[in-house]
């Protein structure tokens, strides 16, 4: 992958300042070093040291990333809801971690999306995953072709730029139509995977809308502000409403519900590349609509 920029500024300034500024970050800029990427000024190369001057035109090339060594390749299909050559956007089914782990080593999402680049014939096969969901939830997920976009979607996460819109179905009769969550939020001292709203915790803010009052549950729009493990399902487990099938925060357990009644339904942010906004969208799957259903 190839950037070019023309430096416009009267003032001469670093490789490295000009690079930073742009979002490449220092990390990025030892692998261009270190791992096959060249940095040029009008075709020459040069260090991070080396200054610009007004009119020069300076030439990025990142390093070529290889499939990791500790993934194998998954052949099962991939949902794509958006791809250009820096971003790839997929929905993601119920019950498919995001990551391997001892657990759950071989069909992830991160396994299905290096089958499918390798289906693809990309040369470029590093995985870098935006953002994930839980095992149980369904959605959008955003992963990142290049390290370069890796680090300008992260940063949008946390200036919340990138904002992600989730739709659940919580237990009994909501007081209010629209609310905001702020209990912190940090592992459950009894366990290693729940997590628990306690002070001392880190802070946690999750913003709600209800869309549908049924007789013992309902439809709720959700927004994270931030991002804790579990946060939307700790947060309503902890107002008395937790998410239908979750088991895990006590949520009550419905017939044909496998998971927790929770979906990544909407994602938006600035493409910096394409230099635009995107607005995804993933419409609910079946196990979730039959659940509307029935609770209609």
């Amino acid at each position: 992958m190839i950037f070019t920029w023309r430096y416009c500024s009267a003032t001469p300034q670093s490789v490295r300042t000009f690079l930073t500024a742009k979002g490449i970050s220092r990390t990025l800029l030892k692998k261009i070093k270190f791992h096959g990427g060249q940095l040029r000024v009008e075709q020459q190369p040069v260090t991070v040291r080396t200054l610009l001057t007004t009119g020069q035109t300076l030439t990025v090339q990142l390093p070529s990333e290889g499939a990791p060594d500790t993934l194998t390749a998954s052949v099962a299909p991939l949902k794509v809801v958006w791809e250009d050559d820096h971003i790839l956007v997929v929905d993601k089914p119920a019950q498919v971690a995001s990551l391997p782990s001892h657990v759950y080593p071989k069909d992830t999402m991160a396994n299905r999306v290096l089958g499918y680049y390798q289906r693809q014939g990309y040369a470029n096969q590093g995985i870098h995953i935006v953002t994930r969901l839980d095992r149980g939830t369904s959605g959008l997920m955003i992963f990142a072709k290049h390290a370069f976009a890796h680090t300008l979607l992260s940063e949008q996460l946390h200036t919340q730029q990138l904002q992600k819109t989730y739709l659940a179905v919580v237990q009994g009769q909501l007081t209010y139509t629209h609310n905001r969550i702020t209990f912190p939020i940090k592992r459950a001292p009894w366990s290693f995977i729940e997590r628990t709203t306690a002070v001392g915790g880190r802070s946690a803010l999750t913003e709600y809308w209800c869309q549908q009052q049924f007789k013992n549950a309902a439809l709720v729009k959700v927004r994270l502000h931030t991002g804790r493990t579990h946060q939307i399902r700790v947060h309503f487990a902890a107002i008395g409403h937790p998410l239908l099938g979750d088991q895990l925060y006590q949520g009550p357990q419905i017939i044909n519900l496998q998971r927790p009644a929770l979906h990544c339904a909407q994602l938006h942010f600035y493409q910096p590349f394409l230099a635009k906004d995107l607005d995804l969208v993933s419409p609910l799957p079946a196990d979730l609509q039959v659940l509307l259903n029935t609770l209609k």
